[in-house]
């Protein structure tokens, strides 16, 4: 019995010193981002079994226990702010996925940026994995504005590497429509709109309406002239003539004007139909406006993440577009991950090969909320781990005053044997 004592004491001073240093690595990792807590669970170890009769209770003499296995706490941690759109936070299930020269690496630290080169990596240098959105050319080039990208499959998840400058192309003027009350007065009137050529030039679109001298009553007609020039008015790049005629009440019936030459792209000239648009009647008279497509062209002010885990590309001339997203994995079993850090693991045979969720459709989704502007805090709760460092600290001394005791036992049983 004195020998077993021996090994209770030191498999006590084994097992709690595992769960002190389990204990004490959550307590200095509380405030490291996305950090994950384990605890430890214990199991009795038994020598012998002194009666196994049917009719009796089993009567096992214990030699003390030994660590079964260090679990994963996978409660959220609590979510805290940050100033920078790249940092990123999991609001449910799921794991960014990192990668350097090996194999992927799974996190909950979602503390990101976009290094010199405009990759999206960790502080570290691990690339951020995700799927490109396929609408940057070789150039540089935004071929497609996206509002977002669609996730890809599981095993196409790449590096999101985007280039460090980014031309949003012009999109020249397709349509200008008008709208204007010319009054009756045989007044010339005049209506403009700016129109983008596709050297990204903005140009002026004028429409000069002139009451005809000749009337052909119901109703009356306008004479139109129709001119783009340059925003100085220096260069002329086409002129068309036409004609405008209304009903009685002052409802545009028709007109001749179409289309007109934009500096080498044509921009049709929308007037309206019936009072949506350009009228003539005894209301208020107004200058007129205008409503045009086209965009001027813009350069790459920078990248940012939104709360859909996308990779907005943000230009000078206003417009944004998505450009990657970033991946959200899942795991069928994540206590069977693999440990690498306190923040990162690796899949294993345990925890089965990384998933996505998918909507109604059958489309790859991240499958839960992505929060910027924000980090995952460690998910271990400090007054926990204190009691039960407290706990696992006296078991400790208990441990070795058991040896102490036993050793002091055997001392006398010698001293009396002689």
């Amino acid at each position: 019995m004195m020998t077993q004592a021996f090994y209770s004491g030191i498999s006590g001073l084994q097992t709690n010193s595992t769960g002190i240093d389990v204990l004490t690595d959550n307590l200095s990792n509380i405030n490291t981002p996305g950090y994950r807590g384990y605890n430890v669970e214990f199991a009795s170890l038994f020598e012998q079994t002194m009666n196994t009769t049917a009719n009796s209770q089993d009567n096992s003499v214990g030699v003390g226990s030994r660590v079964q296995a260090s679990s994963m706490v996978q409660t959220n941690g609590s979510l805290l702010l940050s100033d920078r759109s790249t940092d990123l936070a999991v609001d449910g299930n799921g794991w960014f996925g990192v990668q350097g020269t090996g194999n992927p690496i799974y996190t909950r630290n979602g503390s990101f940026t976009f290094d010199a080169n405009a990759d999206l990596v960790t502080t570290d240098g691990l690339h951020v994995l995700g799927t490109m959105g396929g609408n940057i050319s070789a150039n540089d080039v935004l071929t497609n504005v996206l509002d977002q990208v669609n996730l890809g499959d599981v095993a196409n998840q790449t590096k999101l590497r985007f280039p460090k400058t980014l031309t949003f192309p012009p999109v020249p003027t397709s349509n200008a429509k008008f709208f204007a009350n010319l009054g009756v007065d045989p007044v010339i009137r005049t209506v403009s709109a700016t129109v983008i050529d596709s050297q990204s030039n903005k140009n002026n679109l004028k429409l000069e309406f002139t009451k005809d001298a000749v009337q052909n009553p119901p109703g009356s007609q306008w004479s139109v002239t129709a001119t783009v020039t340059s925003a100085d008015g220096t260069t002329t790049y086409d002129t068309k003539q036409g004609s405008a005629v209304f009903d009685t009440t002052g409802a545009l019936k028709s007109t001749t004007l179409s289309t007109i030459d934009n500096n080498g792209t044509t921009v049709t000239m929308d007037l309206g139909t019936g009072y949506d648009g350009i009228v003539s009647n005894n209301n208020a008279v107004y200058s007129g406006s205008s409503l045009t497509d086209g965009t001027i062209g813009g350069d790459l002010e920078g990248y940012a993440i939104n709360q859909n885990a996308e990779v907005i590309a943000t230009f000078t001339n206003g417009r944004q577009s998505s450009v990657g997203k970033i991946a959200l994995f899942h795991f069928r079993n994540e206590q069977g991950l693999n440990r690498l850090s306190g923040t990162r693991f690796e899949e294993s045979s345990n925890s089965g090969k990384p998933i996505f969720f998918k909507d109604a459709t059958g489309q790859n989704i991240i499958g839960s909320n992505v929060v910027n502007f924000k980090l995952e805090g460690s998910n271990y709760d400090m007054t926990h781990g204190l009691t039960e460092l407290i706990i696992l600290q006296r078991a400790y001394d208990a441990s070795s005053k058991s040896i102490t005791t036993a050793n002091e036992m055997i001392q006398k049983a010698l001293t009396m044997h002689k």
